[in-house]
């Protein structure tokens, strides 16, 4: 089983690839959606990314904005999920 760094690294290098802004400014407490890095249409790529990179499956009650709103929410959200 992957480790809590081993995914935060996976999920921190997928989001860094994803976006089109200076990689520099985004942190792993940066609200992604808030300042404008991902869309509607991001996040569903981020879901699909995240169910087939970790196995896990997304259901509708797991579409929280405090799921998804960085790096270390995405992280923790994919821990859970993975336990």
């Amino acid at each position: 089983m992957e480790n809590d760094s081993i995914i935060k690294e996976k999920v921190k290098n997928y989001v860094l690839q994803a976006v089109y802004a200076d990689k520099e400014k985004i942190k792993d407490v940066t609200l992604i959606f808030k300042e404008g890095y991902f869309d509607s249409m991001g996040f569903m790529v981020l879901i699909s990314f995240l169910e087939e990179e970790f196995g896990i499956k997304t259901n509708d009650n797991d579409l929280l904005e405090e799921n998804f709103e960085s790096i270390n929410a995405i992280s923790d959200f994919v821990t859970r999920k993975k336990q």
